[in-house]
């Protein structure tokens, strides 16, 4: 049985750049160590003889074919924007660049 330890906890935290109370800490620690236990059970399971398989399903890649398609005509799709400006479609700004606008 192995035993987490608050500190480890914590040093996996710290590593990862979380922060966590005491309680949440204890509660980690807890779990963890619940599922260390539950991983070092199946090191007494019995696989002699048993096949290995990658994945139990039959998943096949599923993708269409790579192929070039004609794109939108551009002239019709300025046609339709609102606002645009030096051939270019006009959008409302998303990010500030700090100054007063």
């Amino acid at each position: 049985m192995s035993q987490i330890t608050e500190e480890q906890v914590k040093h996996v935290a710290l590593l990862s750049k979380l922060e966590f109370s005491e309680n949440e800490v204890e509660s980690f620690t807890d779990t963890f160590g619940k599922i260390i236990d539950m991983v070092e059970m199946l090191d007494e399971v019995d696989t002699e003889g048993v096949a290995f398989t990658m994945n139990v399903a039959d998943n096949l890649n599923f993708m269409r074919a790579d192929v070039a398609e004609a794109g939108v005509d551009r002239e019709k799709l300025m046609a339709a924007v609102p606002e645009k400006q030096d051939g270019f479609i006009k959008v409302p700004a998303m990010l500030s660049d700090g100054g007063d606008a």
